[in-house]
């Protein structure tokens, strides 16, 4: 039977073998499977969303939002460790989330008091424009208030779109052309264009779920700690 990324089944130790290089994804996954409470596909999904905005988003505090297991935030923080920090932010976090954690503690030491877990609203948490903001699959309405706060407070942004509030998002008037959930993935972009941000749009592997439009922005020109602009260019 093939090992498929998008099932649901957790990763025990009996998975161990399947990650057997010395790999960071490889040693990611045994750090995992030890915890013994995380579905396979998280594992896969949060590691290519990871490595993918940390190919254009370096440093800056983690704010994982919707972030559950806090796993994401934690795999940018191994990927990139000029990150000072990093919180999860969720309505109701996963008893489980500690049991990861420390299993990645005990993989990565470093990672030790650099990880807040808070189980509140998104909108409570204050942001900083050196930020890094991330939602894996946050569910309909979610995402675009993601999006809206990171606009607001000018930080840098990467959403996986996820169960489409076909009633509430827009879709500009596209849904005659394409699919009605990619329609509305577009208007976001726009929308993050207009109000002055570089937008990159990629996906992750359909092969582990096939939610898997990516949508990274900055704002085009950005602070960073030493002073200086960046200016991101097309």
């Amino acid at each position: 039977m093939s090992f498929s990324p998008s099932a649901k089944g957790r990763l025990t130790g009996h998975d161990l073998g399947r990650f057997a290089g010395e790999t960071l994804f490889d040693r990611l996954g045994r750090a995992v499977c030890r915890a013994e409470c995380l579905p396979r596909k998280e594992l896969y999904e949060s590691w290519e969303m990871a490595r993918r905005v940390r190919r254009l988003f370096r440093g800056g505090r983690i704010v994982d939002v919707g972030g559950g297991h806090g796993l994401l935030a934690q795999a940018m923080l191994l990927l990139d460790d000029t990150s000072p920090c990093a919180v999860v932010v969720d309505r109701a976090l996963p008893p489980s989330s500690k049991a990861v954690h420390e299993a990645l503690v005990e993989a990565w030491p470093r990672l030790a008091g650099r990880v807040e877990f808070l189980a509140r609203p998104f909108d409570e948490i204050a942001l900083d424009e050196e930020d890094v903001v991330v939602a894996s699959h946050g569910c309909g309405s979610l995402t675009d208030r993601v999006l809206e706060r990171a606009a607001a407070t000018r930080v840098r942004v990467a959403v996986l779109p996820c169960c489409h509030d076909l009633q509430a998002s827009e879709t500009g008037g596209l849904s005659g052309w394409v699919e009605k959930t990619l329609a509305v993935d577009i208007v976001r972009a726009c929308r993050l264009a207009g109000q002055g941000y570089r937008v990159w749009t990629q996906t992750i592997p359909a092969t582990i779920t096939p939610r898997n439009r990516l949508l990274l922005a900055a704002p085009a020109t950005l602070s960073t700690s030493n002073g200086r602009r960046q200016r991101w260019t097309t």
